[in-house]
C-alpha cells in the first residue's frame, strides 16, 4: 500500500479533530472504505475508530513517519454511508462536540467495540418434523406445552417470544432438543400485520394526510392537534404512503412508555416491517433493529430521541411525536435536541417531517407564524367525543388530605360509582418530598447534594432523586435525638395511592410512575389493567400525560397546578401549560363527556385564566409578545456555559477569566452571571452558570 495516502479516522476521544493514521503495507485499497471501523493505536492503548476519509499527503498532513499504522480492519461494508457521515459531521460542528464522540454515541454499543455486527435475524425454534408424538411427552408437562406451542407455529417462534412465556424453560429446551424433537433456527423478520380496516378519517384529517403526502423534498410541517383529534391516524395514513411507495419511516417518540402503544397501532395500520429502539431494550435488540434499518430491512422504525441516528438508506418521511417535549433533549455528555436534529436530517435527504403535538414548543409555533413551517390544523375530536370541561378548584381556604380536597374527592366518588375511571396527576413521585423533625426542624438532605431526600414508604428507604443515594429512615433526630418526631411533609404518589385506597376501598387504585413500572413489562401490565377495569383510579406522574389512551377516563384532577406557576425559569409558564392540556387530555376521548379538575392556590392566574377561556393557541401567541419585548428565544439566541468541578471556587474562578476574555472576543455578547445553577451541589459537584 502507498505511504502517500492518509486515513483520517474519528475516534472517541475529548478532542475536536480527526486523527491521521497509515494504512497497513498487506491493506489493500479496496478495503479502506469510508465509514467502516477500524483498531488503532492511540496513545499508549487501542482504540476503535471509524474511517471518515482518505486523502493524499499534502503539507498540512504531518510526514510519514510520525504517523502510526491502522492494525486490523474491521469492517467489509461500511456502517455509515456519505450522508449518514455528513450528518454526523454536521452534529458535531453545530454541537461544538468532538467528532469521534458524536460518532461513537451513534453506533450500538457492541459495535463500538471490536466486536462483529450482530446477524439482523433473531434466533428461534422450531419442530425437527421427526415422528414425536405429544403423548410421548406425558410425564414431562413444561416440555409437552412447549412442543405443542412449537407444533401450532409451523414456522417456529422466537427465542425470545418462547422464553418469556413460560419463565425459565431453558432446561426444558435443552432436553427437547437433545431429543431430536426441536432445533434452533433463524426468524425472519416479522411480516406486515397489517389489519386492512381503515379508520374513516374526518375532513381535517384527510386534509393533512393530503398535505403531507403533496410535500415535494425537504418540507417541515406542523401537524397541531387538539388532545384525542386522532393524529396517530394521521401519522399512519401518511406513512402507509411513504412505505408503498419503497421508502422508510422514522417515527420519533418521547418517551420509552409511548413504544409498545405506537408499535401495535402502527404495525396493525401499516403494511410494513415494523422495528423499535429505545434505551430500555436489551443491548442485542437494539442492535439488530439499529443493523435492519441500516439494510433497509424494516420499514418503519419507532424510537426515542438516540433513534436519529440510526442510518436509513430509503428514508422517506420522519414523524415527531410530541415534538415540544423536553425528553428529546438530551442532557448529559453529547448534548443535542433530537427534534431539532429530525429537521436537519429531513434536510439533508430531502424529504418531508411531521412534527405533532397538542401544545407545539413556542419555537415552532414561532416558525410556523413566520411561514417557515407548514401549519395543518386538527381541531376536532372524531365521532361523538367532544374537548373536557376544565374547572379550577380553589384549595385556599380547604382542608387537603394527602394533597386532595373534598370537592375533588366528591367528584370521583360519581365518576366511579357510574363505572367511569379517574386519573389524579401529581408530578411527584415517592411517599413524602420532605422527613423533618418536629421537635427541632432538622430536615433529611442528601449528604451529595443540595437537596432535600424523598421518602419512599414501599423501599422504606429515604432516596435523592438528584444522584440516587438512599438510606434508612434514622430512629432518633440526627440533631436533637427525640424519637418519636419524625414526620412527613408534603405528598407524592404513593401517598396519594395509600389515601385513595382508605377512601374507596373497593374501587382498584392503579399507580403508575418510574417506581411502579421499573420492572421490565410492568407498565404494559398496568396498562392492560386499566384497560381491562371497569371503575378504577389512577395516580401517575407525566408518564400518564403522555399519548396515552383511556376510552373510560371521564374525570382528570390536577393535584399540585401551583408547581409550574413558581418555577423562575423562562419556560415554566410554557411547560407548564403544555403539561396541564396534555393531562386534561387523557378526559372524555370516547362517547363519554369529560372534565378536568385543577388544583391551585393561584385561581387568578393569567396562565390559568388564559388557558381556560382563550385555548392553547391564545396563550402561546401572548407569551411570545411577552418573549419579543424581553428579547428572549426565539427572538434572541442564549447559550449557556455550565462550569463543573469539586471545588467551587475554581469553578467560579474559571467563569470569571471567562467573563474577562469575552469583550475582545465576543463584543456584540450581553452576559449574565455567573450565577450558582439551581441545584449548586450535585452528586459532589458544584455546578455554576455563565449566560451569554
Amino acid at each position: 500500500m502507498n505511504n502517500s495516502i492518509i486515513i483520517k479516522v474519528a475516534v472517541a476521544a475529548p478532542l475536536f479533530s480527526l486523527f491521521d493514521y497509515l494504512p497497513a503495507e498487506t491493506t489493500l485499497a479496496t478495503q479502506l472504505l469510508p465509514g467502516c471501523r477500524v483498531r488503532v493505536p492511540f496513545g499508549r492503548g487501542k482504540r476503535i475508530g471509524v474511517i471518515w476519509e482518505i486523502c493524499d499527503h499534502d503539507d498540512t498532513t504531518p510526514p510519514a513517519h510520525r504517523l502510526k499504522v491502522i492494525e486490523e480492519i474491521l469492517d467489509a461494508i461500511p456502517l455509515l454511508d456519505e450522508k449518514e457521515r455528513h450528518f454526523l459531521s454536521w452534529c458535531a460542528g453545530y454541537y461544538h462536540h468532538p467528532i469521534g464522540e458524536v460518532v461513537s454515541a451513534a453506533l450500538p454499543t457492541r459495535l463500538r467495540q471490536s466486536k462483529q455486527p450482530s446477524a439482523t435475524l433473531e434466533q428461534g425454534w422450531r419442530v425437527t418434523g421427526n415422528n414425536l408424538s405429544l403423548h410421548d411427552f406425558r410425564s414431562a408437562p413444561v416440555q409437552q406445552r412447549i412442543l405443542q406451542r412449537l407444533l401450532d407455529a409451523k414456522q417456529g417462534i422466537s427465542d425470545k417470544q418462547l422464553t418469556t412465556l413460560d419463565g425459565n424453560i431453558r432446561p426444558a429446551l435443552k432436553r427437547l432438543q437433545q431429543k431430536g424433537a426441536i432445533e434452533q433456527c433463524d426468524m425472519a423478520p416479522a411480516p406486515p400485520s397489517c389489519s386492512g380496516k381503515r379508520v374513516t378519517l374526518s375532513q381535517e384529517q384527510q386534509h393533512a394526510v393530503d398535505e403531507i403526502h403533496a410535500a415535494s423534498g425537504f418540507s417541515t410541517l406542523l401537524l397541531d392537534g387538539i388532545t384525542g383529534s386522532g393524529k396517530t391516524e394521521v401519522y399512519l395514513h401518511a406513512a402507509d404512503q411513504v412505505i408503498s411507495r419503497g421508502h422508510q419511516v422514522l417515527v420519533l417518540v418521547p418517551e420509552i412508555a409511548l413504544t409498545p402503544q405506537l408499535l401495535r397501532r402502527f404495525q396493525r395500520g401499516v403494511a410494513g416491517i415494523v422495528a423499535i429502539s429505545h434505551s430500555a431494550l436489551g443491548s442485542g435488540d437494539r442492535e439488530r433493529s439499529w443493523m435492519q434499518a441500516q439494510k433497509g430491512e424494516v420499514d418503519l422504525l419507532i424510537g426515542t430521541r438516540s433513534a436519529i441516528f440510526t442510518p436509513m438508506p430509503r428514508l422517506g418521511l420522519i414523524i415527531i411525536d410530541e415534538e415540544h417535549d423536553i425528553s428529546f433533549k438530551q442532557q448529559e455528555g453529547f448534548r443535542y435536541s433530537a427534534r431539532d436534529l429530525a429537521v436537519m436530517k429531513a434536510k439533508q435527504h430531502n424529504i418531508p417531517i411531521v412534527l405533532g403535538s397538542a401544545t407545539p414548543s413556542l419555537e415552532t409555533l414561532h416558525n410556523s407564524l413566520k411561514d417557515r413551517y407548514q401549519w395543518l390544523k386538527l381541531r376536532q375530536r372524531p365521532g361523538k367525543a367532544k374537548p373536557p370541561q376544565i374547572g379550577l378548584v380553589d384549595i385556599r381556604a380547604q382542608r387537603l388530605r394527602a394533597g386532595i380536597c373534598s370537592d375533588l374527592i366528591k367528584s370521583i366518588r360519581e365518576e366511579v360509582d357510574k363505572d367511569h375511571q379517574v386519573i389524579l396527576f401529581l408530578n411527584r413521585r415517592g411517599y413524602a418530598p420532605q422527613l423533618t423533625c418536629h421537635a427541632c426542624g432538622w430536615i433529611a438532605e442528601c449528604r451529595d447534594c443540595d437537596a432535600r431526600m424523598t421518602w419512599h414508604q414501599k423501599l422504606q428507604r429515604l432516596w435523592c432523586h438528584h444522584c440516587g443515594y438512599q438510606h434508612a429512615k434514622p430512629e432518633r433526630c440526627p440533631d436533637c435525638g427525640a424519637t418519636d418526631s419524625m414526620i412527613y411533609q408534603g405528598q407524592g404518589t404513593e401517598r396519594v395511592e395509600e389515601y385513595l385506597g382508605e377512601v374507596f376501598p373497593d374501587i382498584q387504585v392503579i399507580r403508575i410512575d418510574r417506581d411502579s413500572t421499573r420492572r421490565k413489562g410492568s407498565l404494559e401490565k398496568a396498562l392492560h389493567q386499566v384497560n381491562e377495569s371497569d371503575a378504577c383510579i389512577l395516580v401517575g406522574t407525566q408518564m400518564l400525560a403522555k399519548g396515552h389512551d383511556f376510552p373510560r377516563v371521564t374525570l382528570v384532577g390536577i393535584l399540585n397546578a401551583d408547581q409550574g406557576l413558581l418555577n423562575p425559569d423562562f419556560r415554566a409558564p410554557e411547560r407548564t401549560a403544555q403539561l396541564l392540556l396534555q393531562v386534561s387530555g387523557r378526559a372524555g376521548r370516547a362517547d363519554k363527556p369529560g372534565k378536568v379538575l385543577i388544583q391551585t392556590r393561584h385561581p387568578r392566574d393569567p396562565l390559568l385564566q388564559t388557558l381556560l377561556h382563550k385555548g392553547y393557541e391564545a396563550f402561546s401567541r401572548e407569551e411570545l409578545t411577552q418573549r419579543q419585548h424581553a428579547q428572549l428565544p426565539p427572538f434572541a439566541h442564549q447559550a449557556l456555559i455550565r462550569a463543573e468541578g469539586i471545588d467551587s471556587k475554581k469553578v467560579q474562578e474559571f467563569l470569571q477569566f471567562s467573563i474577562s476574555q469575552a469583550p475582545q472576543l465576543l463584543p456584540h455578547i450581553e452576559l449574565w452571571g455567573p450565577t450558582p445553577a439551581l441545584i449548586e451541589r450535585k452528586a459532589g459537584v458544584y455546578r455554576w452558570h455563565l449566560l451569554l
